[in-house]
């Protein structure tokens, strides 16, 4: 083999070594890779596809409306029912009324509500002349300067003021415009849902221990079975068996203490967020970089794999590791 062969064949192997190795980051000298294709900006949670969360969320809070207040609560003795009533009838419609709210409302930055311009595709992103949608508090979609807390949502294609996080269960980005509605939707559902077990509770231990103390509805007068049961009292009594109340107070019980934990676990950590005055996104990019401190080796790998998904968007749904973020089952 002549020395000029052998320098071809070195060529070669070296030229199918570097394509072996290559990594992510230099795959954006493809054209194709520069742009990001238009999409239309969504105007709050009610923009359409609806979230599957955002529709259970809906669906959990009208069954446990209609299991409260039409089976166990008028079971109640007289004078604890009208206090049921009033507490946890006030905690129930100030949660809807934050929930709906907080869905409804327009999180978006204020230049770009002065634009109001939803219908028309976003402009198309070239990461061969910017390297970040937002640089020096002017996003390049949605071409106005924005405010210094703003980040640009993937989710929602638009710049949120205040940006704290998108929340699936909302459907919709929470910001400085109803970060409070959602606080206050989350707060009054824990309060709520505490309340509603202890009256289930309540009911089904004294069913146990003296069920005449949960007949003491006039309607119960005109029944002549004692295992006979009424429900949606006083205003459509229907018949049903201690064994159907029974059972719906299990399981009823069982999917409270479940929302209770995770609603519970999101309240206390957006109270510690008040309390350091950080939102959720300013946590979890400090909880980044602390680990990428700890971990050296890791930072250039998260370095580069940030600079291909993440620089582009500034934020695409604020989801960093679960350990690390105590908000990633209810808000993504």
């Amino acid at each position: 083999m002549t020395p000029a062969t052998c320098a071809v064949c070195l060529r070669q192997m070296n030229c199918y070594g570097r394509r072996l190795r290559r990594t992510g980051p230099e795959q954006l000298n493809s054209r194709n890779d520069l742009v990001s294709p238009p999409q239309h900006s969504r105007v709050n949670g009610w923009s359409l596809p609806l979230h599957t969360f955002q529709i259970v969320a809906l669906l959990f809070y009208t069954y446990l409306a209609i299991v409260g207040f039409g089976i166990y609560i008028p079971l109640l003795p007289h004078g604890w029912k009208y206090a049921a009533y009033a507490v946890i009838g006030v905690l129930f419609a100030h949660h809807l009324v934050a929930h709906l709210v907080a869905i409804t409302i327009d999180p978006a930055d204020q230049n770009v509500l002065a634009k109001k311009n939803y219908s028309s595709p976003m402009p198309v992103f070239d990461r061969g002349k910017q390297k970040h949608v937002i640089q020096n508090q002017h996003c390049y979609l949605c071409e106005v300067d924005v405010g210094p807390k703003a980040k640009h949502c993937s989710a929602c294609n638009k710049c949120i003021a205040d940006f704290d996080h998108h929340c699936k269960w909302l459907n919709n980005c929470v910001g400085g415009r109803n970060y409070w509605f959602f606080f206050n939707a989350v707060a009054s559902a824990v309060l709520g849902v505490f309340l509603l077990i202890l009256v289930i509770l309540y009911v089904f231990i004294q069913y146990f221990v003296n069920p005449a103390e949960l007949r003491t509805a006039p309607q119960f007068e005109r029944v002549i079975e004692n295992n006979t049961w009424l429900a949606f009292l006083p205003v459509a009594p229907a018949e049903t068996t201690a064994a159907g109340i029974l059972a719906i107070a299990v399981i009823t019980v069982l999917l409270g203490m479940a929302s209770l934990l995770l609603l519970g676990h999101l309240l206390i950590f957006h109270l510690y967020l008040l309390g350091k005055k950080l939102s959720t996104f300013e946590y979890m990019t400090e909880q980044r970089r602390t680990q990428n401190t700890r971990d050296p080796e890791s930072d250039v790998e998260i370095t580069e794999n940030t600079s291909v998904r993440m620089d582009p968007l500034q934020v695409g749904s604020c989801s960093p590791p679960a350990s690390r973020n105590p908000s990633s089952f209810w808000c993504l």
